[in-house]
């Protein structure tokens, strides 16, 4: 038995993934609601929380020796759980890089850190390289294209920073990068959408927190018939799963989809 707890309750849809592919998965009692990845952990596993409530009582009955949680807006779940008695552990991750750090420290902490470095190195080999293919193009006379991320549509919300920073690898530039520090939604709300059209991006990429994106909604805003995304019909949903969750799969899926978006269009554009 490799150390570290044996009895893990995950709050959010991350560290459920991670440990999946660390092969851990027995460790894991419960997970969030909103888990989808990987697909076969709702089937296995009890669905114990949303994202800022949880069946305490549920948890407390699997008699966890740990519960993982993500961000300030779980810590009324946090404290609770912690009043129990219960180990909680909520990482606070924003970056690319604190987004590589907390997976290492879940590594760690079920005894595969060997196995997380491995993972970890072969993500960052591959940002790199789509790096490295973005700056070919650059040099080839390629321009990058602007893109604003939607998060949220009513009222319009910017990404977050791994997303900015994801964007960036693959080849975009943040329409919105002075809001992307905000680790806060409330704080990257664009309360006039006037600025958005102002700041013309030549690509709209929207992931609605769960919601499906619909580009005919933005298409048809007013005034935006004048966004240049918008009458190239360049506007794109990438599933929240793949690029809001801070973990394996906004530095593999989310960043692939973004660096195809981004290419197809140099292609026409550049």
């Amino acid at each position: 038995m490799k150390p570290g707890p044996q009895r893990i309750v995950c709050l959010t849809e991350e560290t459920t993934e991670w440990l999946y592919l660390l092969g851990q998965e027995a460790r894991i009692v419960g997970i969030s609601g909103y888990t989808v990845r990987p697909r076969r952990a709702r089937e296995e596993k009890p669905k114990v929380s949303a994202f800022l409530s949880a069946k305490i009582d549920k948890i407390l009955a699997l008699k966890p020796d740990c519960v993982f949680g993500f961000s300030d807006l779980q810590a009324d779940i946090a404290a609770e759980l912690i009043r129990a008695g219960v180990q909680v552990t909520v990482f606070n991750q924003r970056s690319v890089d604190e987004v590589f750090g907390v997976l290492y420290q879940v590594a760690a902490m079920v005894g595969c850190a060997e196995e997380g470095m491995r993972r970890i190195v072969a993500m960052e080999r591959r940002l790199a390289e789509i790096r490295a293919d973005v700056l070919l193009r650059q040099v080839d006379g390629k321009r990058r294209p602007k893109v604003f991320f939607e998060e949220w549509d009513e009222p319009h919300i910017s990404g977050i920073r791994w997303v900015s920073e994801l964007l960036g690898i693959a080849g975009g530039d943040d329409a919105f990068p002075e809001l992307a520090n905000e680790s806060l939604g409330k704080n990257r709300i664009i309360a006039d959408g006037a600025e958005i059209v102002r700041r013309n991006p030549d690509i709209i990429m929207g992931s609605w927190c769960g919601k499906k994106f619909r580009p005919e909604k933005v298409a048809a805003r007013s005034g935006w018939q004048s966004v240049s995304a918008v009458k190239n019909g360049q506007l794109f949903e990438i599933k929240s799963a793949d690029i809001l969750q801070p973990g394996p799969a906004a530095l593999t899926d989310g960043v692939e989809q973004m660096h195809r978006i981004v290419l197809d269009w140099m292609a026409l554009h550049g």
